[in-house]
């Protein structure tokens, strides 16, 4: 039953997850933890952090470690098939669809709606991820410093994951 459960669950979440797999961390939120309380928000935290370091889709990643961390492997495939059913689906109406009806004015609309509503939802994330994660003073430290990093100098990404990792290793040990 913890199958189907999981299955349906991301099959919800990537129904309605227009604009990616990070609009779709507020819908997991709320979903896996305030609904069903299959994670804590730590352990939500956590799960996004690995499932940022992994190569693949934030979504994917993240609905095949809830899955393993729910009902293991077979948990993982179910939530993974589950958050990838809507999209196959979606994207091959769309395909079809979409190509003749683009210059719609009525599909135009839509989109300038979709558009602000991925913004609010990717902020909504951004948010439950700040209160979740920015729990003393040397973790706001290390994201104002990572921020920093990211946005005024050419450092990659990598780079400043692996520095913010030594920083709290350095916390850890040191302090």
């Amino acid at each position: 039953m913890i199958l189907l459960q999981l299955y349906l669950a991301f099959v919800k979440m990537g129904f309605f997850s227009i604009g990616g797999g990070y609009v779709m961390l507020s819908l997991i939120e709320k979903e896996i933890i305030n609904v069903r309380g299959w994670l804590t928000s730590a352990e939500f935290v956590d799960v996004l952090a690995i499932s940022e370091m992994t190569p693949g889709p934030i979504a994917i990643n993240s609905a095949t470690f809830i899955g393993y961390r729910v009902a293991g492997v077979l948990g993982s495939a179910a939530a993974t098939i589950g958050v990838i059913t809507p999209s196959l689906l979606l994207v091959l109406l769309a395909a079809t669809l979409l190509k003749r009806f683009y210059q719609n004015t009525w599909v135009q609309a839509v989109f300038s709606g979709l558009r602000p509503a991925v913004i609010g939802l990717i902020a909504g994330a951004a948010i439950f991820i700040t209160r979740t994660t920015l729990i003393n003073v040397p973790s706001v430290i290390i994201a104002l410093g990572a921020f920093i990093l990211l946005i005024f100098t050419r450092l990659h990404p990598i780079l400043v994951l692996t520095l913010s990792a030594l920083a709290g290793i350095s916390y850890q040990y040191i302090f």
